[in-house]
């Protein structure tokens, strides 16, 4: 009896909703939108079905707002944009969804401590998710004619536009195409940036389960179907806010095109002149303004932010003067994440402010694959390290146990991929002790395998249909002497796909380039010298371009290399160091003419090393951060 009423009252809840939300969809069928194609429906359910496999709603609550701004104003109808405001329902029970609003104050209005408030004539665009079974007939008819991708198993999304009447009862029409272009651009971009909201630990009641997020700002570029774009234009960026009104600061300078809010941007004070020791540090640090060499325990740094190095207050206050006021407000943001993006799993030390030392107290110094993390051997050229012993050898000698071994998994039967979320995972995997410092250079392999696995959709595909993924792998350096560890990308291949990497740079050895080898069962490296630009008519065409520890606002010779990424169209992405490198690479690549189609993230497999660079404190990891073009 009682799993007869469980599965009444659960029929009840999925036809007639529960909670926050106004109830289940109105019956509107977007067969029936004035102008709209078969294939726009077709990418809208697709991109609602990406939206509901990213999961937002396992954190977010109705009194979580969003802003969200698509394009330019005079884009749109009457020259504003026609919802701004987004909530998602559904978290805490009841219809999963999200609500669109003409306004904040709208969504405010309707936003109750336990259920969603009928307020008379606001008007809304809703998105609900509903059991098939449960639509009205033309619904039904829609999805099995166009042959539409289902959200999850048996969920389709449903889209109207509610109003509420004086008298409390609702109406509802059919959204028209621009609104649709409208809701589709924010469920492209919200997929890729709602993971990127960080816990704000400080703020919010003491005792509520609701969490509370920091301010937030990001941009992505999504792009249009062919049957929506106008004017020539396929891209539209789309600028998602938490909470609504955020903005970017609007400085002159390239850096401003990076994702922190105006909070971190500060008026001037006299303290920030104080005299504040820079980060301990008994290596030699340099001045950012004069480049003066001075020792770590005797530098300064900006009192606000900490992340720039001086020698003296005197550099200081030049610098202030002539471009770090603009900068520091988005140094101190980026100095905020320090302890987020330390990887605190590992019980050796991971800290390398001076390489010689930090290997030797590793007990690897001058051994084997590392030899290329520090700079003993820079006279030797990449990929001709003088090869002595075996597999152990080559990993410096550490405990035999601590490394993972040339050889398949054993006890999986299944031919499938492993699906790896961070070194946490990794580790168990290989049973690795968390006192193995493999991961700083294993950092290299398993982000290319993380990008090929996760992140490029594409390439994943091929994998699971046991076919060939060809990587273009752009400007090698130490990596030419790390090919063993390589393997470990066959070897969680797990008996399903191949990779082909060809690696194209101007540290590819004259002697080796031309040479194929093969590292594993399931993996070739091609070596090819030379630039990118010059090359690439020459090589196999591929289906993803991976660049690691890029590096694009530094070397020139990017220009002709994304002149080519930009032609062939395939997915590209992108590693580098820091934040600040990364804020760089995007306008680098806008000026390219290329889009962020990935947003700037932190990479699960960078190394768990930081690195300190001469004259900044920042955070700054091997492969930090990745983000892509194309994808």
């Amino acid at each position: 009896m009682d799993l007869h009423l469980k599965s009444l009252f659960n029929r009840f809840l999925e036809q007639f909703g529960s909670g926050p939300g106004l109830g289940p969809g109105s019956g509107t069928c977007m067969m029936k939108v004035d102008g709209i194609a078969p294939n726009f429906i077709k990418s809208i359910y697709k991109a609602s079905a990406a939206l509901y496999r990213a999961e937002p709603w396992k954190r977010l609550r109705p009194g979580h707002l969003f802003g969200v701004r698509v394009g330019k104003d005079s884009d749109w109808p009457g020259k504003k944009q026609p919802f701004p405001c987004v909530q998602f329902i559904g978290g805490d029970g009841g219809d999963v969804g999200f609500y669109m609003f003409r306004s904040e104050n709208d969504a405010k209005k309707m936003t109750g401590s336990r259920e969603t408030i009928h307020v008379p004539n606001v008007e809304l665009l809703r998105v609900t998710y509903e059991v098939e079974s449960l639509m009205f007939p033309s619904n039904r008819k829609m999805i099995k004619s166009l042959s539409l991708e289902a959200s999850g198993s048996d969920r389709f999304p449903v889209i109207d536009v509610a109003r509420c009447t004086p008298s409390g009862d609702l109406r509802f029409r059919n959204p028209n195409l621009e609104e649709l272009r409208f809701v589709y651009a924010f469920m492209k971009a919200i997929s890729l940036v709602h993971s990127l909201l960080q816990v704000d630990r400080e703020s919010g009641p003491k005792y509520s389960t609701v969490v509370c997020f920091e301010p937030f700002i990001e941009t992505v570029d999504v792009q249009w179907p062919p049957e929506v774009a106008k004017g020539g234009y396929d891209l539209v960026a789309v600028t998602v806010s938490h909470p609504p009104g955020q903005a970017y600061d609007e400085k002159s300078n390239s850096a401003s095109a990076g994702s922190t809010p105006t909070k971190y941007v500060e008026p001037p004070r006299e303290d920030i002149f104080n005299d504040t020791k820079a980060y301990s540090s008994t290596g030699l640090r340099q001045c950012a303004i004069c480049e003066k060499e001075v020792n770590g325990e005797q530098s300064l740094c900006c009192g606000r932010c900490r992340a720039v190095v001086y020698c003296s207050s005197i550099c200081q206050k030049q610098h202030w003067n002539d471009t770090h006021k603009s900068m520091c407000g988005l140094y101190k943001a980026m100095m905020e994440r320090e302890e987020e993006l330390a990887i605190m799993i590992f019980m050796f030390p991971c800290s390398a402010d001076q390489p010689c030392k930090w290997l030797e107290s590793l007990g690897v110094h001058q051994k084997g694959m590392w030899r290329r993390k520090c700079s003993c051997y820079s006279h030797c050229p990449f990929g001709l390290l003088p090869v002595k012993g075996g597999l152990q050898e080559l990993w410096g000698g550490i405990d035999e146990f601590e490394y993972p071994h040339d050889s398949p998994f054993n006890n999986h039967f299944i031919s499938s991929p492993f699906l790896l979320s961070g070194w946490s995972e990794y580790y168990n995997l290989r049973s690795l002790p968390l006192s193995s410092p493999v991961a700083d250079i294993l950092s290299h392999p398993l982000t290319v395998y993380h990008i090929l696995t996760t992140l490029n959709i594409s390439s994943k595909n091929l994998i699971l249909k046991g076919k060939e993924v060809i990587v273009h792998y752009l400007g090698p350096e130490g990596e030419l002497d790390w090919m063993p560890a390589f393997a470990e990308v066959g070897h969680l291949l797990n008996g399903l796909g191949n990779v082909q990497i060809v690696m194209v740079g101007p540290e590819v050895p004259t002697n080796l380039s031309g040479t194929t080898s093969g590292i594993g069962s399931r993996v070739r490296v091609n070596l090819v010298r030379g630039v990118y630009q010059v090359e690439a008519s020459y090589l196999p065409t591929p289906h993803v371009v991976i660049a690691l520890n890029s590096r694009l606002a530094i070397y020139s010779s990017w220009g002709g290399a994304l002149d080519v990424i930009k032609s062939i169209g395939v997915p590209a992405f992108f590693t580098d160091q820091s934040e600040v490198s990364c804020v760089n690479a995007k306008q680098v690549l806008r000026n390219a003419g290329l889009h962020i189609t990935h947003p700037v993230t932190p990479n699960p497999f960078r190394s768990p090393v930081k690195n300190l660079t001469a004259s900044s404190n920042l955070p700054s990891y091997s492969n930090g951060f990745v983000f892509g073009v194309n994808t």
